[in-house]
C-alpha cells in the first residue's frame, strides 16, 4: 500500500501502465521491428523494449542527434531525423514501428507522424502523453487525444486497431495506440476496442461523479467542488421531496 502511495505520479505511473499495455500485444508481432527515436531502448523498469518482442526477426533502434539524448552508438542503431524526408531504403522496411513518448518533442508533428507511418509495412505502435507536466530540456510542444491519433493515422492511410489510456487519480495520462495498414488481417487476431463505426474510445469510469461526462483525463483532475455541490443538490431535492409527502 505504502509503495503505491509513494510512486511518482508524474512519469512513473503512466510508464508502468504503457509497458503493461505493450506486453499484452507484443507476442502477436513478428518480423523486423524498429524502435524509432528509442534512445537506449530502456523501459524504465529494468528491461529493454527489444525483450518485449520475443517473435522478432530483427530489432533496430533509430536515434537523432546526441545533444537531444539521441545517438548512442549501440548495436543495430541507425540515424533517422523524423523531420526530414526518409531515406528511400527505409520506406516500408519494417513490419512494426514502435514509438514511445517522442512525438510531443517534435514541432513538425505532421512530417514526423507521416514518416512513422511510412517506415512500416503494416503495424505502428504509438504512445503519447495526453496530460503531463512540461519538460522542456529538449523541447516539449504537444499533447494528444485519442481522436487526434485516429485522424493522424487515417491521414496517413492507416486504421486504428486498439486505443487505450490510463485512468489514474491525480496522475499523468498516456495514450497507447496500435494502427495497421491491413485491417482485415488483424481484426480477428487482436482484441480491438474500436466501435462498429470505427471510433476510438474516450469515455472512462469516474472516481467521483461531478455531474460531467467522464472522458480521458477525468480522474487526473478531481473536481471536488462540483462533486460536493452535486451531492448537496441531490440531498436538498430529497429533503424537499420528503416535505411534500
Amino acid at each position: 500500500m505504502l509503495k503505491s502511495i509513494l510512486v511518482d505520479r508524474k512519469s512513473r505511473i503512466p510508464r508502468i501502465w504503457s509497458n503493461k499495455e505493450l506486453r499484452k500485444f507484443s507476442s502477436h508481432f513478428y518480423g523486423d521491428i524498429v524502435n524509432v527515436s528509442g534512445w537506449k531502448d530502456e523501459d524504465k523498469e529494468g528491461q529493454k523494449y527489444s525483450s518485449y518482442f520475443q517473435n522478432k526477426k530483427s530489432y533496430t533502434i533509430t536515434n537523432y542527434v546526441s545533444e537531444a539524448r539521441g545517438f548512442q552508438g549501440a548495436e543495430n542503431e541507425i540515424f533517422i531525423d523524423l523531420t526530414n524526408d526518409l531515406p528511400s531504403e527505409h520506406i516500408q522496411k519494417y513490419d512494426v514501428v514502435f514509438n514511445h513518448t517522442v512525438l510531443e518533442h517534435i514541432f513538425e508533428i505532421d512530417k514526423a507522424f507521416s514518416n512513422l507511418c511510412a517506415l512500416t509495412k503494416d503495424i505502428a505502435i504509438v504512445i503519447v502523453p495526453f496530460l503531463q507536466p512540461m519538460h522542456a530540456d529538449y523541447g516539449d510542444f504537444w499533447r494528444f487525444t485519442p481522436l487526434c491519433l485516429q485522424r493522424l493515422f487515417e491521414k496517413n492511410g492507416m486504421k486504428v486497431l486498439y486505443c487505450s489510456y490510463n485512468n489514474p487519480i491525480n496522475a499523468s495520462v498516456y495514450i497507447f495506440c496500435i494502427a495497421t495498414k491491413n485491417i482485415e488481417k488483424w481484426k480477428d487476431i487482436l482484441p480491438s476496442n474500436i466501435d462498429e463505426y470505427g471510433n476510438v474510445p474516450f469515455l472512462c469510469k469516474a472516481f467521483l461523479n461531478d455531474g460531467q461526462t467522464p472522458m480521458v483525463g477525468a480522474n487526473a483532475i478531481i473536481n471536488i467542488g462540483s462533486f460536493i455541490n452535486l451531492q448537496l443538490t441531490t440531498l436538498r431535492q430529497k429533503i424537499k421531496g420528503f416535505g411534500k409527502s
